[in-house]
């Protein structure tokens, strides 16, 4: 038996997979990771450009992305992390990337990275958003 999070095969893992990435904040969620400058964001970013939402609900949707396979917790090495700069990232799994292109919910991906360039941001986004990113 698969845990509860996981898709299963056919077409019901499909339709599960699908419910799960069109819901309202987790597909807000998807489009603000596609219109990071890395692809990247920190959860503090995320939380900023989502202001409705609180960082928890922000923190369980991006955990239900994750256990579906659609995105991927990345983390700096420890050697390369520094004081004040964040260490723990999300970005689209190889697979979320795949299943989301397949069925055709990339098409905005070149807008959504102007619409993100265009937020007016504080000093600490800016500085969260230029910090040092694992490679992914």
């Amino acid at each position: 038996m698969s845990p509860p999070d996981q898709p299963t095969n056919g077409i019901d893992g499909i339709r599960d997979r699908l419910n799960v990435v069109t819901q309202e904040t987790r597909f807000a969620l998807i489009q603000d990771i596609l219109g990071h400058p890395e692809q990247l964001p920190t959860l503090k970013e995320l939380d900023y450009v989502n202001p409705s939402k609180s960082q928890t609900t922000i923190r369980q949707h991006l955990q239900k992305l994750v256990n579906v396979g659609i995105l991927e917790e990345v983390s700096l090495p420890k050697n390369l992390r520094q004081n004040d700069l964040p260490y723990k990232f999300y970005g689209l799994s190889d697979g979320g990337r795949e299943f989301l292109d397949e069925h055709d919910l990339l098409r905005a991906e070149g807008t959504l990275a102007e619409i993100y360039n265009n937020i007016e941001k504080t000093d600490t986004i800016t500085r969260y958003e230029t910090a040092p990113r694992p490679e992914h």
